[in-house]
C-alpha cells in the first residue's frame, strides 16, 4: 500500500486534484477513488447508475466489446493498466486526467434523428443528453485504439494510449475526435 494511505488507482495514479472542465459532463464522469476498476457489475441493476461508476472501469468494460474479448474483464484491466504507463511516460502527467481530457475532447454535443413527416424522411439536428456523449465519447476512443491495432503489430496498450493522447490534444488524427467532428458537421447541416 502507498505511504499516505490514499487510495490510488492500481496503487500508483491519484484521483486527486483531477479538475471536470466540461460543465455538463461533471455529473457524469465519477472520479470515486478504487484500487481496482472492478465494481462486480453492481451498478446494472439500478437506472442512470453507471454514471456513479468509476470512468476508468466504464473504459475497461468498453474495451470488452468485439466476440473474442467479451467478458475478459481481467484482461482488459491489464491493457488501461499498461496504457497508463505509457500516457505518464510520454505526457509525463496524471493518465486519469489525460482520460478525462480525452473524454472532454470526443463527447459530441450535437446528433441527428430521423422525423417521418407524411411519408418523407427527414433529419432534425437534436442536442444530446450529458450521459450519452460520455458513453459516446468511451465508445469511440476504445473503438479508434481497436482499429487501429487491427492488422497491426502494435499491441493494443499502445493503441489505446496513443488515441487517449490524441484525443486529449484534440488533434484530428484520433478516430474519437474525427467522430464527433463528422457527427456534429452532420448535425449541422440538418439544422
Amino acid at each position: 500500500m502507498s505511504g499516505e494511505g490514499k487510495i490510488k488507482l492500481f496503487d500508483k495514479w491519484s484521483f486527486e486534484g483531477i479538475e471536470i472542465r466540461d460543465p455538463g459532463l461533471k455529473r457524469y464522469i465519477s472520479l470515486k477513488p478504487v484500487y481496482v476498476p472492478h465494481s462486480m457489475g453492481r451498478h446494472e441493476h439500478d437506472r442512470f447508475h453507471k454514471s456513479q461508476m468509476n470512468i476508468v472501469e466504464r473504459l475497461i468494460n468498453n474495451l470488452m466489446r468485439p466476440g473474442k474479448n467479451a467478458g475478459k474483464k481481467l484482461r482488459a484491466i491489464k491493457v488501461v493498466k499498461n496504457a497508463f504507463e505509457i500516457i505518464h511516460l510520454r505526457t509525463g502527467k496524471n493518465p486519469i486526467e489525460v482520460l478525462v481530457r480525452a473524454i472532454e475532447n470526443a463527447a459530441p454535443c450535437e446528433d441527428t434523428t430521423r422525423i417521418s413527416y407524411g411519408g418523407i424522411v427527414y433529419h432534425q439536428a437534436v442536442d444530446i443528453s450529458p450521459q450519452r456523449r460520455v458513453d459516446l465519447a468511451l465508445r469511440f476512443i476504445s473503438e479508434g485504439a481497436r482499429l487501429s491495432s487491427f492488422n497491426n503489430p502494435k499491441p493494443l496498450e499502445e493503441c489505446l494510449a496513443e488515441e487517449i493522447i490524441l484525443a486529449a490534444n484534440r488533434d484530428t488524427r484520433s478516430h474519437a475526435v474525427q467522430k464527433r467532428d463528422e457527427m456534429e458537421r452532420i448535425a449541422l447541416h440538418a439544422r
